[in-house]
C-alpha cells in the first residue's frame, strides 16, 4: 500500500468527522448563519485537497499529491498516535 492511500484514506476520515460535527452542530445549534462561511471554507479546502491529490496522482505527479494530502494527513495521523498513547499509556495529567 503506498503512501497516498494511507493519506487520501486518512483524509478522507477527517473529512468524514468534519461533516459529522457540522451535522451535530446544525441540530443543537452551534452552526448558524453567522459561522457558515467558516464552515462552507473548511469544506472546500477538505474536498480540494481530495480532489486536488486524486487529480495530481491521475496526471503522474504522485510526489506532490502525497505533499498535498499530507497538509491534512500528517497532523490527523500525529494527534490520533497522540490519542492512542493516551489511552494505552493512562498518564496522570496532574
Amino acid at each position: 500500500m503506498s503512501i497516498f492511500w494511507i493519506f487520501w484514506g486518512t483524509d478522507v476520515i477527517v473529512a468524514v468527522i468534519a461533516l459529522v460535527f457540522f451535522v451535530i452542530g446544525l441540530n443543537d445549534g452551534p452552526v448558524s448563519g453567522e459561522n457558515i462561511a467558516l464552515w462552507l471554507g473548511i469544506f472546500v479546502a477538505l474536498v480540494g485537497v481530495l480532489f486536488g491529490g486524486w487529480a495530481l496522482r491521475s496526471n503522474g505527479y504522485e510526489t506532490w499529491a502525497v505533499i498535498l494530502l499530507g497538509i491534512i494527513a500528517v497532523p490527523a495521523l500525529l494527534y490520533g498516535l497522540f490519542l492512542l498513547l493516551a489511552i494505552i499509556l493512562k498518564p496522570d495529567w496532574r
